[in-house]
């Protein structure tokens, strides 16, 4: 999918007769998220503090960057969400699987939740659990343990060529179980606590930081264009800048979402961008979109605040 065409419009969304509704739902306490979660955070954060040592610190930043950076922003997101650049399949597969080692989903998973947050949050009205907008507490249990049922969602057409693809389709079978081979390489190498640092405390901190840029990222910051006609508008955290490898220029995001370059002003620091650009250079991606080349946005407003 992209939007190289001005106005923005995601053509994997199907609303026959335009009945979706992006309101009227129920959210409910979801067993496999409580379960997935709840564990990875006990054993995140007892574990750890049992096992703690220089190296397992170490193996648990440089594989948080690696997976969030590689992962989440470059393959996750800006590639097999957004098509907002060119690869060869090879990479997109290992950027992809390093997404899935966050924690959140399979690729299939992430699409859907993507797209239908995407699509409401551009809706008159939306959920407040598409918007965020519910007190803190209630918006982080209702993002990490539990799930919402639409009563009019919209359908949800993945691409042939995506939802075919053998290996994405067993990455979504086995999204949790992607993360054993590399627990069992640390373990080999540096026992439980490489385990409990390199995977459950990466993935407890991925999944939560998610929620919590996100949070932030609809209720306050910096703003330079208003969608009109959505009902909930992105919002740029600079703080986060570095620590979400640019995906926090979130207001930027809203209003160009198919640009690989999020960070659009000057000291908007983005470091998914200018890995982008180095691997265009070494001639390994091409086609990077920018808000330069999707043309004028009729829908998009300057507002500089």
């Amino acid at each position: 999918m992209n939007d190289k065409q001005g106005t923005y419009a995601n053509p994997r969304i199907d609303r026959p007769g335009d009945v979706a509704n992006a309101h009227d739902g129920e959210v409910r306490a979801d067993p496999v998220k409580i379960i997935w979660v709840g564990s990875m955070m006990l054993i995140g954060t007892i574990g750890s503090a049992m096992t703690v040592s220089a190296s397992a610190v170490n193996v648990f930043l440089i594989s948080t960057i690696i997976t969030l950076l590689f992962g989440h922003s470059l393959g996750m997101h800006r590639r097999f969400i957004h098509r907002a650049y060119e690869c060869p399949l090879w990479l997109e597969h290992l950027f992809v699987h390093f997404g899935v080692l966050v924690g959140l989903a399979g690729p299939f998973g992430m699409l859907r939740t993507h797209d239908t947050r995407d699509w409401a949050q551009r809706q008159a009205d939306c959920h407040d659990y598409f918007s965020h907008k519910s007190v803190w507490y209630r918006d982080l249990w209702w993002q990490l343990f539990c799930s919402i049922d639409l009563q009019n969602p919209p359908d949800i057409d993945i691409e042939p060529e995506i939802a075919n693809d053998r290996v994405y389709r067993l990455m979504e079978r086995t999204w949790m179980l992607q993360q054993l081979p590399w627990a069992l390489l640390f373990f080999w190498i540096g026992g439980w606590s490489w385990v409990c640092w390199g995977i459950c405390s990466r993935v407890s901190i991925s999944v939560f930081g998610h929620w919590l840029v996100g949070h932030f990222a609809h209720n306050t910051g910096g703003k330079d264009w208003h969608v009109s006609g959505a009902s909930v508008q992105g919002y740029n955290v600079p703080w986060s800048a570095l620590l979400t490898m640019g995906e926090s220029w979130h207001n930027n995001h809203h209003a160009f979402p198919g640009s690989a370059r999020m960070g659009l002003e000057s000291g908007q620091w983005d470091p998914g961008w200018w890995v982008l650009l180095s691997l265009e250079k070494l001639g390994i991606v091409s086609g990077l979109v920018t808000p330069d080349t999707i043309g004028p946005r009729p829908e998009l407003t300057a507002v500089r605040h």
